[in-house]
């Protein structure tokens, strides 16, 4: 089930929500559970045992840890709490991965598993490495079994994030509050994301794989893809994060936000602190830091960067274009480290310039099946191999799809947000907006809804993940 469906829209969210605030507080919790079960269960049921298992594991090592800590068998218990959870990601996500290297290096011949990925997986296990760390770092390790089961599997940041960690919403858990206001909140911010997903992801995602089937290419076609997936995979994640965020809400938490403009950046360092902004921060305290950050030396620190950027690459995928995709990044960011960041300041335009074309090389290397494909991609932005300038169907993608790009690079940036915050900011205006708001949301949702029945079923990317 995906929030983007009929189903989860008019049947699972109003019955959830229905019976969480018809039952006292005590009782909210096990609602959620039960609710966040079923979630799940509905596209991967043969994987319940699999997540209850993670939760049950790292429910025990982090009472251990707590129980030892101070002592050496403390850290002892956490690393293999941490053990335990990645070799569910290493055997599901990767195991097919090394086994095809290992048999590329070795010349011989390696069983393939095809085990297939549990949707979810990499974000369930990292928010239950923040739990037992967390807990052997000092946080109070949660006693009661179904409340740190509900932390894991929320079903609204369950399958794509944000990455929630413990010590940030371990008080939510045991209180939290329900007003009006934040439901309202909630709700808006819910139909905000879906209107992205529904309304510029999936058609921008028609772009994209127009341009995969088509036999025409040329440099435009080239340059509307890659600027089509950039736009794509923005309001694609964002509007997911938005929608878990607006159900947090909803259900009384309050959750990190995990985009702010990326596209606005003057530098890549700026950029992944707008970007994905809970992975950002798990690598940062769980690998960065502890690896030394940047409190060592130089040379030190850059092979730290390359550590977390090598990883934070292959948590999007096993496959060498991924490693790329996040060495690439390392790389951009040692050099700006270096000196590329005093010369950035110095002109605004060409930083920005600088960044969206970095980004754009990279989303190519990073949607490419492998790195041939990533290779042709970028050479067609240039011309290589004879193609032309132009071709009728890049005109054709132009003239159908011109206005969602439009569209989509401008709710890219603040200004929407901006023209309607000055415009709240007047009295009369402001009220007048305030009452036309439920019936402008009504209209977003029944236009999506429209969308959803007539329309083709587009999954989240994310969820590869």
């Amino acid at each position: 089930m995906v929030f983007s469906s009929l189903c989860f829209l008019y049947y699972f969210l109003p019955l959830t929500a229905a019976l969480y605030f018809f039952v006292s507080d005590r009782l909210k919790n096990a609602v959620l559970l039960l609710a966040s079960i079923v979630f799940y269960a509905w596209g991967e049921p043969q994987y319940i045992f699999l997540l209850g298992i993670s939760v049950l594991s790292g429910y025990g090592f982090g009472l251990l840890a707590e129980k030892y800590r101070g002592k050496k068998s403390a850290f002892r218990w956490c690393i293999i709490s941490v053990a335990v959870s990645l070799s569910f990601l290493l055997y599901f996500k990767y195991a097919d991965f090394l086994l095809a290297n290992a048999a590329v290096l070795t010349g011989g011949r390696m069983p393939v598993l095809h085990a297939a990925l549990p949707v979810g997986i990499s974000f369930y296990t990292f928010q239950m490495i923040s739990y037992t760390v967390d807990v052997y770092r000092g946080e109070t390790a949660q006693k009661n079994f179904s409340n740190l089961a509900v932390y894991i599997t929320m079903f609204p940041q369950l399958v794509a994030g944000p990455i929630v960690r413990y010590r940030d919403i371990s008080g939510q858990l045991a209180v939290r509050m329900h007003t009006w206001d934040m439901a309202a909140g909630g709700i808006r911010r819910f139909v905000t994301g879906l209107s992205k997903k529904i309304l510029l992801a999936n058609q921008l995602a028609e772009l994209c794989g127009a341009f995969r089937a088509s036999q025409e290419k040329s440099v435009l076609f080239y340059w509307l893809y890659a600027v089509a997936f950039m736009l794509q995979i923005y309001f694609d994640f964002s509007g997911y994060s938005d929608m878990a965020i607006g159900l947090g809400r909803i259900f009384g938490f309050r959750f990190p936000e995990n985009f702010r403009y990326p596209y606005v950046s003057a530098s890549i360092t700026e950029f992944w602190r707008r970007w994905h902004i809970s992975l950002g921060a798990w690598f940062r305290d769980y690998v960065y830091i502890p690896l030394g950050g940047n409190r060592v030396g130089r040379a030190r620190q850059f092979l730290n960067i390359t550590i977390v950027w090598m990883l934070t690459g292959l948590w999007h995928g096993a496959s060498w274009n991924f490693v790329v995709w996040g060495l690439l990044f390392a790389a951009l960011l040692a050099a700006e480290k270096l000196w590329l960041l005093a010369l950035l300041k110095k002109c605004r335009v060409l930083s920005h310039i600088y960044v969206l074309f970095s980004v754009l090389l990279s989303f190519i290397v990073f949607n490419a099946c492998d790195m041939g494909q990533a290779f042709e991609d970028i050479a067609g932005l240039f011309g290589a191999g004879g193609i032309p300038f132009v071709s009728p169907e890049a005109f054709y993608c132009l003239r159908s799809f011109g206005i969602v790009i439009l569209a989509a690079a401008i709710g890219a940036t603040p200004a929407a947000g901006s023209i309607l915050k000055k415009v709240s900011e007047n009295r009369v205006a402001g009220r007048i907006v305030n009452a036309l708001e439920p019936l402008m949301l009504l209209l977003l949702l029944l236009v999506i809804t429209a969308y959803l029945v007539d329309g083709s079923f587009q999954p989240f990317l994310y969820f590869r993940f």
